[in-house]
């Protein structure tokens, strides 16, 4: 994320409202299932969008209303909020997106638990092992034990579910003051922001506005969930 100051004190983030941005090359590897695509997983606290921007292919879903499949093509807009277990496939291997996430990109900075198998994320020395990636091969890797695990989930009732929300929030429990900070810096600074502007302006002060900047944001790329990853976060 990026933040600062402007020159009145009030914070800003890179992108509008505390947001996280990405752009995103699905992963066209095969798996054991028949289809290309990306590892299932599901985050805690954080919404996410997704924006398709080439290719097509589908995002399959398991909540607790039970299992979809949603078609993804150019100018689809897709979102889904936090217990959303999702995994994106890529049809015709070419599906590319741009992914609009909440509170500063906090799902790809640890607010995501892959749908590894029950005793795998059972054992906190082990999920985190098998969730390392130091290149493509981890990487496949890492998606081929989780859809073990997803489709396992989808062949199993709600019991086996709940199991997964409570093993995911065992996961992140030791990340969640770091998740408050991220939070706190991001999302409620930039609200807070904003109601300090809205103040100004009914006192007719403008002084804000003087701050007007224009920013480039820089991109990482590394070995995503889901595919090839240029995050524009630091």
């Amino acid at each position: 994320m990026t933040t600062g100051h402007h020159g009145n004190g009030q914070p800003y983030t890179a992108f509008p409202g505390a947001v996280g941005l990405s752009d995103l090359r699905v992963y066209d590897w095969p798996t054991a299932d028949g289809v290309c695509g990306g590892s299932p997983h599901m985050h805690l606290v954080c919404a996410e969008t997704y924006v398709v921007t080439g290719g097509e292919g589908s995002v399959q879903t398991l909540t607790w209303s039970g299992y979809r499949e949603t078609p993804l093509r150019p100018g689809s807009v897709v979102t889904f909020t936090p217990g959303t277990i999702h995994r994106l496939v890529n049809g015709d291997g070419g599906l590319r997106i741009t992914v609009v996430m909440q509170n500063s990109g906090l799902p790809e900075a640890g607010d995501a638990v892959f749908t590894f198998p029950a005793g795998v994320l059972a054992d906190p020395a082990a999920y985190a092992e098998a969730a390392a990636v130091s290149g493509a091969p981890d990487a496949r890797r890492r998606r081929d034990l989780a859809i073990e695990g997803f489709l396992e989930l989808r062949a199993a009732g709600e019991e086996a579910l709940a199991g997964f929300h409570a093993a995911a929030a065992r996961i992140v429990s030791p990340r969640l003051d770091t998740f408050e900070e991220r939070w706190r810096a991001g999302a409620v600074a930039a609200a807070e922001a904003t109601g300090a502007q809205l103040a100004a302006l009914r006192e007719g002060d403008t002084r804000h506005l003087r701050d007007a900047a224009v920013t480039t944001v820089p991109a990482a790329e590394r070995l995503g969930m889901c595919g090839h990853l240029r995050a524009f976060q630091p």
